[in-house]
Order: C-alpha cells, then structure tokens, then sequence
C-alpha cells in the first residue's frame, strides 16, 4: 500500500515540469460526467504478508472489481467537488456473517472534495482526496470515508483522465471492513469549452454633462436643476420622504399619500385610529374595536370589557350581572350558620344535611349561580392544623353538594384557619363563632 501510494504521490510531483498553464483553456473544471474500472483490496489493510518478503499485498487477480459512474464539477481553480456512484463485486457476507458465501454487488455513493496545488487548465496536476461514502451490500447498509491521492490529466479542458489510490476507512464495521480503493477512469465534459475574452479598450473620454445641483440628475433631465432632489423625482425634492415633491406636497414636513395632497391619513375624531380604519369616524374609540368604543351589549351602563354578564342587564355594584334575589341570598346564609362538624373533625353531623340540601336545590335550580365555600376555625391549638381542618371542612362541604348534583364547577372551597376571625378568641362564645364555614352565593 505504502509503496503504491508513494509511486502516484510520485508521479504527480514530477509532472511539475509538464504542468505548463494553457491560457486559452478555463482556470475553472466545467461539468464532467465520467466512467472508471475499480480494483478494492479487502487484504491489505488486515495485514496479509508475502512469506518469503513480508510486505503486506494482494494480487490483482485476488482484489475485488467493480466500476464507478463520476459527476465532477469545479469549484475554485484548485478545487473540485465530485460525485462517484460504485457498483463493486465482493463476498459482503464474509463481513456479516464470517462465512464465504458468494459474490454480490455493493452499490455505494461517494460524495467528496478534491484539491489541487494547480489550476485546472494544466497538462497534468496530482489532486488530494476526501470526503463520505455509505452503501448498500447484500441488504446491509454501511457508511465509510474515503482518503487518498490523485492524477488528473487534462486534454484542452474537454476529456479528462484520472488515477486515484484511496483508503477507506469503514464506520460501520459490522458491514464493510477498511480497505483500499484504486481507480482508472475517463471523464468528458458536458458543457461548451469558455474561451477567455480579453475585455476591450476603454472608451475615449468625454466631458460629462452638467448638474449645477449636484443631485445626480443631469440638468437636461431635471425639472428642479438648481435644487438637489431625487431621481425618481426628476431631481426634485422631497423632505418627508413620501414621494411627493416639497412643490406639490400640501405637508411637506409629514409623510402621507397622494390622494390627500401628501398629508398623512386623517384622524376626524383624534382617537388614534385613522379615517380609512375607523368604524366610527366621529365618535372617539379604541383601535381593537376598529375606532368604536368599547362595547356595551346588554345596555346596562357597564361595558363589555368589565361587565362579567355581558349578556344580562345588571348594576355595576354586581360587575354588571343581575341582583340576586335577597331571599336567595337568605337561604345560603341561613344554611350556613347550620353547618355542623365532629369535634376537631371535617366530619359533617347528620343535622347539616337539611340546610345543605335547600342549597344544592339553589344551585341546581340557577345554572347562573355559583358558590364560594371558606372554612375558618378558631385560634386553639396548632396554626398549621387548624388551617388544615378549615380547609378539610370546606371541601367536606363542596364534596356534600357534588354529591347532591351541583356541579363542582360551580363551586370553589379554600381554608383561612384562625386568620380570619369574626369575633374575639378571648371567650367562649366568640370562638364557638369563629368556627364556621360561610358561603356566598353569587352569579359571576
């Protein structure tokens, strides 16, 4: 191997001499599309030596054969990219399963990047090698990176031949195993032959026009020659930019449209929203209503914006929604102060039944009406406890009336433990208050 590729990196460093610029041809490799006879050598790279010389090799007869279809196209004078696509005859199931079965094609594409320390158009240039390869072998996929030194010789930039020496090295071991990639082939070149066109004599010099303003509009072409304007103006100015001469623009200062003399779109009612936009010209409004004030659909004074029923007239003291009935609200505070407990415990007593039953028939009979259930206890014992028991007693609450058909969406239950006391912890009676759940009954 080491003797191979040091016999073509040869080769192309004594061509150095032959590799004379022809300056009729392109710097640059056109489109080739090209056919090479491959040999692959499987042996080599697992270190197979000669018994009577020890150097590592593998008889032609022995390597693996196979022929490739090339795309080539130049990138810089000294670089190109090229496309192989290899159809290569080789026992792939020695490699997957570690028995020799029969020969089968591998297909492979091999993507890679080509560099040259001469430009294109020369006699002979030795090339480096890289890039990616993957491939099908016997229903198995593999990928590789092929590495490796090049000859290319080029006749009149129109038929090519290549030599090329790679090893490549196998990513996926369990399919493909490392070996080497030599390759002899021929390309032509698709596309027309560029010639190199000298450019052509500078024209004799002739006096410019005039422009007295300086604007870039010759005087002959601008309607305002001792003014610096615009081209697209006719060398005529325009301050705000709106393309409207500062002559014909009744708001020089301010951009806006021609169909208004060059003044902006106007604002009849100065609520920020302009004439072309607005829905209620004269009549002060907000943008996200097209100009329009904020909405009122019920007609109760409370805009849609703030009113929690905008579909049912209601004073603003209830966020827009119609008063409860008092006797209603009667009914949830009486049965309120009849919730009774266990001893420390969130267990209801048989006794609260009643008062919870009349206002699940509320809330069943209102579908507009909702409930808030806080739970509260006195300051005896541990904070952190009695927060929890008031919490505990208001969802035993909440759990009764889901029970009874209310919808636990319309429901919600928290606890305040001791921190909201309604009369004074100091006797008996005001604690015996203190411990209470309240319920408030309410439509939004």
């Amino acid at each position: 191997m080491k003797r191979t590729l040091t016999l073509l990196l040869a080769a192309g460093l004594l061509s150095t001499g032959a590799n004379a610029q022809r300056s009729t041809d392109p710097p640059v490799k056109g489109t080739l599309f090209g056919i090479h006879f491959n040999l692959a050598d499987y042996k080599g790279p697992n270190g197979l030596k000669h018994p009577s010389t020890g150097t590592v090799y593998n008889p032609v007869r022995d390597m693996s054969k196979g022929i490739s279809f090339s795309y080539w196209k130049g990138l810089t004078s000294t670089i190109d990219f090229s496309t192989k696509l290899n159809a290569m005859l080789h026992d792939y199931d020695l490699i997957h399963y570690g028995t020799t079965q029969k020969t089968e094609i591998g297909l492979e594409i091999e993507p890679t990047i080509n560099i040259r320390p001469y430009k294109d158009n020369t006699l002979f240039a030795p090339f480096l090698t890289a890039g990616v390869g993957a491939g099908y072998y016997t229903s198995h996929f593999g990928a590789y990176v092929p590495a490796g030194v090049g000859l290319q010789l080029n006749f009149s930039s129109i038929t090519y031949l290549f030599v090329q020496a790679q090893y490549k090295f196998a990513l996926t071991t369990k399919t493909l195993d490392d070996h080497l990639f030599y390759s002899f082939g021929i390309a032509e070149n698709v596309g027309k032959k560029k010639v190199v066109v000298l450019p052509p004599p500078p024209p004799p010099v002739v006096e410019a026009p005039k422009d007295r303003d300086g604007d870039g509009v010759l005087d002959v072409d601008d309607k305002c020659p001792d003014v610096p304007g615009l081209a697209a103006l006719q060398g005529c100015p325009d301050k705000d930019g709106d393309g409207i001469t500062d002559a014909e623009d009744k708001c020089p200062d301010v951009k806006g449209l021609a169909k208004y003399q060059g003044c902006p779109i106007p604002d009849t009612d100065k609520d920020g929203v302009n004439d072309e936009q607005d829905k209620c010209v004269d009549v002060p409004g907000l943008a996200r209503y097209q100009g329009c004030p904020i909405p009122d659909t019920d007609k109760d004074g409370v805009n849609d914006e703030e009113d929690k029923c905008p579909n049912e007239a209601g004073p603003a003291s209830n966020h827009g929604c119609p008063v409860i009935a008092q006797a209603v609200i009667d009914k949830v505070n009486f049965a309120a102060k009849n919730i009774f407990f266990a001893t420390g415990s969130s267990k209801l007593l048989p006794k609260s039944f009643k008062s919870l039953n009349d206002v699940a028939k509320i809330l069943n009979d209102d579908n507009t009406l909702q409930l808030d259930i806080d739970g509260h206890t006195d300051n005896t014992g541990d904070a952190a406890k009695n927060q929890t028991l008031s919490e505990t007693r208001a969802a035993a609450v909440k759990a009764y009336l889901v029970s009874k058909g209310v919808s636990e969406s319309k429901m919600t239950s928290a606890g305040h433990g001791s921190d909201m006391p309604a009369a004074d912890n100091k006797t008996a009676a005001g604690r015996a208050k203190n411990r209470r759940v309240e319920l408030k009954v309410r439509n939004y």
